[in-house]
Formats: structure tokens, C-alpha cells, sequence
């Protein structure tokens, strides 16, 4: 099993109050987000970790710097969206399971033990009890993703994105041509997520998703890190 953290972004919409610190580096009470991420796939047993790094990509580094983590870098980070940052990362990818995973997200133990127990592939993960606050929303039905999008009406809604998809090793060729293919399009402003959106209508793509109780949060703006910081000291005090 190998991990791809995305890093690369502005994260411009939080940006401003985090001091322009790239999003995956805020401190979570005791230690940096992507210090916590990397210990939890550690101790899952994933130690072959790599990242796409773009934006302040010296801090991230410097950060990591004592943890054996392979980086990438997208130099157009400014111009592009995440597809273009996996592509920069797409060899990294082959000959092995894969857990690719948006680096500003923070989640508890539990819900990557959720994310490894999953069998099925391709796979993305959805939170069915923030329907109406989820930033980017998906419907499925039966465990199959139909509609995703950030204006998906709330009564086509059956959860939020979690912000983290796994792949068999079966299916990373797969994956790695629609990227190749849609990077020749010049589709440069996608998310790294559209590869899989865009097997839509031609195969399965299914969605698991984390079961009540589980906490997870995207930090996308200063609620979602103030949710953060709330449960880590939760924990801290447990």
C-alpha cells in the first residue's frame, strides 16, 4: 500500500487567517495536521509516502524533513489544480494499492481503519451525516457515486467528500491513462478527483462511506479548523 498526499494549493480561501502557512501545516494543538496524517498511516503500516508539494513548498519540507517521504513538486501550482499535481506524481503510483488523500484533511484513527478495510476499487469516501453544511457534495445510490458537485441540490445529497480515495493495483493503469488523457485536453483546472468522475457512465465507481461517531474535518476555512481544534483538545483532556 502507498499513500499520494496532495499539498500543493494556496488554500485561498483560508489563507489570510493561518498567516498564509500552506493549509496542511496548521498546528492541530500539539503538532502540525500533515505531522498527524503521516504518523497515522505509519502506524497503519504505510510507509511508502509521497507528496506534491507546490505552494511554500519549503515549509512543508523543512517540516518533514526527519520523514523518509519521496516529494514532488508542481511548479505551476498557481496556475493549475490538483490534476496537474497528480500528474507530476503519476509514476509514484504503480505496482501497488493506493490511498490518495487531500493533505488539509484531518481524521481520527478510526476512519483510515474504515479506508483500509475497503475492498472495492476504485473508491471514495463520503460522510452521509453532513448532507446539508458538506463543502463538496455527492449522491449515490446502492454504494455507486451518480451526482457530485459543490451546488448538488441538498435532495440529490447522500453525503459529503471526505477528500480521500482508494485504488487496487488493477486499477491504477486504469486511472493513469484517464489522467494522461485528460492532461492532453490541457484540462489543467480540474481536481485531481475529475479522473475518477469521469469514469462516470463507463464503469463503477463506488463510495463507502464513515460510519457515525467518526470524526474527520477539510480545512477549507476557519470553522472547519476551529472543529479541529475543538476535538483535538477534546482529546487532549480525554
Amino acid at each position: 500500500m502507498k499513500a499520494l498526499l496532495m499539498a500543493a494549493g494556496l488554500g485561498s480561501r483560508i489563507s489570510g487567517q493561518i498567516d498564509g502557512s500552506p493549509k496542511c501545516t496548521i498546528d492541530i494543538g500539539n503538532q502540525a495536521l500533515i505531522e498527524n496524517t503521516i504518523l497515522e498511516l505509519k502506524r497503519k503500516g504505510i510507509h511508502e509516502i509521497a507528496m506534491v508539494v507546490g505552494y511554500r513548498a519549503h515549509v512543508i519540507t523543512s517540516l518533514l524533513g526527519g520523514e523518509n517521504i519521496r516529494f514532488f513538486h508542481n511548479p505551476f501550482y498557481d496556475r493549475t489544480n490538483s490534476i496537474a499535481s497528480m500528474w507530476f506524481a503519476r509514476d509514484f503510483l504503480t505496482d501497488s494499492d493506493c490511498l490518495l488523500l487531500n493533505a488539509d484533511v484531518y481524521f481520527e484513527e478510526q476512519v483510515l481503519d474504515v479506508v483500509l478495510q475497503e475492498t472495492r476499487s476504485p473508491v471514495m469516501f463520503a460522510d452521509p451525516f453532513r448532507r446539508a453544511e458538506g463543502d463538496y457534495k455527492f449522491g449515490y445510490e446502492n454504494g455507486l457515486l451518480q451526482k457530485h458537485g459543490k451546488e448538488l441540490p441538498l435532495e440529490e445529497t447522500t453525503g459529503e467528500y471526505v477528500g480521500i480515495a482508494r485504488l487496487h493495483r488493477e486499477f491504477v493503469p486504469i486511472f493513469q491513462e484517464r489522467l494522461q488523457s485528460l492532461i492532453l485536453q490541457r484540462q489543467h483546472d480540474l481536481w485531481w478527483e475529475n479522473v475518477l468522475y469521469s469514469f462516470l457512465g463507463e464503469r463503477d465507481v463506488h463510495v463507502a462511506q464513515i460510519p457515525p461517531g467518526l470524526f474527520w474535518a477539510e480545512v477549507d476555512t476557519w470553522e472547519d479548523y476551529k472543529r479541529i481544534l475543538h476535538f483535538t483538545n477534546h482529546l487532549a483532556h480525554m
